[in-house]
Parts: C-alpha cells; sequence; structure tokens
C-alpha cells in the first residue's frame, strides 16, 4: 500500500506543475507572431552586431555570410568579433572576409587581451560594446547562422514597440555527426530545447520573469551603460544573457520584448556528443542560484522538484512494485499535461514531427533535469577548452 501522503504530496506538485504549463501554453498562443516586410523606415535603428568568437574556424564564416545577406541596409550595420584567445585560424578568416567586404560591410576584429578570468565572454561582449558605434547591440554566437531578416525583424519591432531590451527566438539544428552517430540525442535535445524557447516566449510576454538566450538577443548600447554592464555579474562564467536581462528589467520593467516572428530564428547546431549536450546544460543551470529574479527562482524550483519526485517513485518501485505502477502513471499525466504546450512551439518552429518521440524520452528528460541542475549548483563544466565553475 502506498503512503497517502507521499502520493498526496507529489499530486500537488503535479496540480502546481499542471497550472504553471497552462499558464505558457495560454500565453505562447496569445502573443501575436509578427510577420516582417520588407519596407524601408524612416529613423531606422543601427546595430553593433556582437560575436565573441573561441576556436570557430568552421563556423565563422557562415555566420559572417548570412550577416552580408540582409535584406536590411548594411550601412546601418556594423559586425564586431572578439576573438578570445583562439588557437585555429579563426582571426584569419574574420580579416579575411573583412579585406573582401571592404567598402560594403564594416567588419571589425578585435582580440582580447585578458587572461585568467573566470567569464571570458562577458569580457569579449564588454570589450566589443565599447568599440561599437551603433545604437542597438546585437548579440549572437560564432556557430549560428541568421536568416536574411533578421535585423529587419528586430528593427520593425523597435519601431512598434519602442523596447530596450528584445529577446527572440532560435532554433537547434543536426550537424553531420548528430544525423549519422547522434540521431537520437539532436531530437532529444531539440524537444528540449523548444520547452525552453516557448518558455522564454511566453514569460517575457507576459512579464512575469525574465529569460532569453545570448544567440539572439539585443539591446540598446546606453541602457548596457545605464546599468553598468556586467559589474556584479562578472565573476559568474555564465549569464550574459539573462543575468543581464533581469539588471535591464529592474531599470525599465515595461521595456522588454520578444520578438516572435519566424523570420527572427536564428539557427544554431546542436550539441554534437551526450557529453556536449549534459556540459551545455550544466553551464546553463549553474547560473540558477544567482539569479536576482527570485521569480524564475521559484519556477525552477517547482520544476526541480516535481521531477525528483519520479525518481523517488522510481528508487522507491525496488522495494515495492506499485510505486513503479505510480512512477508510469506521473509519468502519462506529465505527458499530456505538456503536450499542448510543446505542439504549439513546435508548430512556429516547424518541427512537429519530433512529437512522436515526447512521450519515450520522458525518463531521460527526468533524470537530465536532476543530473545537470544538481552539477549546475555544485560540480564544474568544460566550455571551449577551459574548465571554469
Amino acid at each position: 500500500m502506498l503512503p497517502m501522503w507521499l502520493i498526496g504530496i507529489i499530486f500537488i506538485l503535479l496540480i502546481a506543475y499542471g497550472i504553471l504549463i497552462r499558464f505558457y501554453t495560454k500565453s505562447w498562443k496569445q502573443m501575436p507572431e509578427q510577420i516582417t516586410g520588407k519596407e524601408a523606415m524612416d529613423d531606422a535603428p543601427t546595430f553593433s552586431v556582437i560575436i565573441p568568437a573561441r576556436n570557430e574556424a568552421t563556423t565563422i564564416l557562415p555566420l559572417l555570410e548570412s550577416i552580408k545577406k540582409q535584406s536590411y541596409l548594411l550601412e546601418y550595420v556594423e559586425i564586431i568579433v572578439i576573438d578570445d584567445h583562439s588557437e585555429d585560424h579563426t582571426a584569419a578568416l574574420v580579416q579575411k572576409f573583412r579585406a573582401e567586404n571592404q567598402g560594403r560591410l564594416t567588419v571589425r576584429l578585435i582580440s582580447l587581451k585578458e587572461d585568467a578570468l573566470n567569464s571570458y565572454k562577458k569580457k569579449a561582449i564588454e570589450t566589443g560594446i565599447a568599440a561599437a558605434k551603433k545604437e542597438w547591440i546585437v548579440c549572437t554566437d560564432a556557430d549560428c547562422t541568421v536568416p536574411v531578416q533578421w535585423l529587419q525583424s528586430y528593427a520593425e519591432r523597435i519601431r512598434k514597440a519602442g523596447p530596450v531590451f528584445i529577446a527572440a527566438p532560435v532554433s537547434l539544428i543536426p550537424t553531420p555527426t548528430s544525423v549519422k552517430k547522434h540521431r537520437l540525442l539532436y531530437i532529444f535535445q531539440t524537444l528540449d530545447f523548444l520547452t525552453l524557447q516557448g518558455i522564454t516566449g511566453a514569460s517575457v510576454y507576459k512579464n512575469v520573469h525574465t529569460m532569453c538566450n545570448g544567440a539572439n538577443l539585443a539591446y540598446k548600447r546606453d541602457t548596457f551603460y545605464e546599468v553598468n554592464g556586467f559589474k556584479g555579474i562578472d565573476t559568474i562564467a555564465s549569464g550574459d544573457d539573462m543575468l543581464l536581462m533581469h539588471k535591464i528589467w529592474k531599470r525599465h520593467p515595461q521595456k522588454i520584448q520578444y520578438l516572435k516572428s519566424k523570420e527572427a530564428i536564428v539557427e544554431t547546431a546542436a550539441a554534437a556528443t551526450w557529453r556536449a549536450f549534459i556540459n551545455q546544460r550544466i553551464r546553463w543551470a549553474s547560473k540558477a542560484t544567482r539569479y536576482e529574479d527570485k521569480r524564475i527562482f521559484g519556477v525552477l524550483l517547482l520544476v526541480y522538484l516535481f521531477n525528483c519526485s519520479f525518481l523517488l517513485l522510481l528508487v522507491m518501485s525496488f522495494f515495492n512494485v506499485c510505486y513503479f505502477y505510480a512512477f508510469f502513471w506521473f509519468w502519462i499525466a506529465k505527458t499530456f499535461t505538456e503536450l499542448p504546450f510543446i505542439t504549439s512551439v513546435a508548430s512556429f518552429f516547424d518541427k512537429r514531427q519530433l512529437l512522436r518521440y515526447f512521450f519515450i524520452f520522458q525518463p531521460l528528460h527526468i533524470g537530465y533535469t536532476i543530473l545537470a541542475g544538481f552539477l549546475g549548483s555544485f560540480g564544474k563544466y568544460e566550455w571551449k577548452g577551459r574548465v571554469v565553475k
């Protein structure tokens, strides 16, 4: 016989989790989708695209070429690549691209001088912003590619809403390695990433907590300095996106926007191996205890406790098979709770074909959530060939 107090606690967690997911689902669906046009604008905003890069020789040129193809007037755009002590020929490729596009596109390369830091990426972004000459800072990663109307989409959102910070969508694409050897890993992390993207959009739209992804965001250069940039969060290895976003939100709580536009979706390669994937998620989880936004901390705590309840049921099933039946029942309940949300988000990103795997990946998702959350709080991880904490 199962102790009713235990089942009662897990059931309460399920109800609370269901209410949360229902809120995200409703908010995501309510958010209007922006259809980006191609018309020129009066007083068009200007953009400095900041790209930190470390050992990105295989990816930096596709990104630069995708920026070069923007429908937006390139005279309003500058690209600043900050080379973070690369050990390959990343810098040489950027210099070559710069020379080939002299007079058509402003490209600058800055070499990061500082060493022995815990947050090289923040220092790289800060260095790039110091050199920037445009009104808006647009951040992306060196392993991404951007769509043709990326900057046009940002410009229209700026014109319509008058924000100071914009979070925007990111989508995972498979690498040759993931297609051949790790297809299940690609599917699993894509489903997980879709959930995060949906929560990001819904939470920003309703202004319930701050969330974004550093591969696709923008903010006013003056606003960055208004909140003293990364000061106070500069010793944390991760958090160049969400921790900065919260600092800006505290100063301008009504001027944070989410750009729900398919023309603004930045694509980035999925992690090629399970080790790389876990390292990435630990890095993301590592900033959780440093959030000043207690609203998101409450959400993370609820999600973590709910997932831990599955582990508890699974362990106890070794002593009583009834606990396994309870585990399976809650597994089904969790799936049906999340399905409307993930379906809506997957439709926006054109990835509904992956939903057939959603149910079977639930136990793996529960296990990884518990592991990444624990190691993110107490462990170290490797990023760009460096071990940080």
